[in-house]
């Protein structure tokens, strides 16, 4: 039997980031635009990998340690 190929990281629409965020999609379109946030483009659509999501918010967390 033959073993399924191993997937790469998880592809977010923009629509799935912008829910995840609790933003707009349009928001999302404007990070991707603007270079802040890293997509894909399929065709006419972007998809976002879910690592690239991660580091965007790591990036972005504020405040104190303690």
């Amino acid at each position: 039997m033959a073993t399924p190929a191993p997937m790469g990281p998880a592809l977010l629409t923009v629509r799935e980031v912008a829910a995840a965020m609790r933003v707009s999609s349009m928001t999302v379109y404007r990070l991707i635009n603007g270079g802040d946030l890293r997509a894909i483009r399929v065709g006419k659509h972007f998809r976002i990998r879910q690592n690239d999501l991660d580091a965007y918010l790591d990036a972005r967390v504020v405040g104190g340690e303690g």
